[in-house]
């Protein structure tokens, strides 16, 4: 009987090491797949998605009005300081 116990003792610890180690890989696998979910939905709410194929980035959408407004103030406005400066320049020069 003790020669019997002292044969199945290695498979025993064997078996409880593999599960052991099975369940440390397991917990790492679940916590990568959580993980990875929670990325794609942090990187899907900034127009970034993941495909097959590789990264699909979303361009947002802007009204072409409101870019035309956006940039014709910038113009307008260096525009303005250009003459603003021209008409003190010839001030200063009569």
């Amino acid at each position: 009987m003790a020669s019997t116990i002292s044969s199945l003792l290695p498979l025993v610890i064997m078996l409880l090491f593999l599960g052991g180690l099975g369940f440390v890989l397991y917990q790492i696998y679940l916590s990568l797949i959580k993980i990875q979910t929670q990325a794609k939905e942090q990187m899907g709410s900034k127009n970034v998605v993941f495909t097959k194929d590789g990264v699909r980035v979303g361009v947002r959408h802007m009204e072409n009005e409101a870019y035309v407004d956006r940039t014709q103030s910038w113009a307008v406005k260096a525009f303005n300081l250009g003459v603003e400066a021209n008409k003190e320049v010839k001030k200063t020069k009569k």
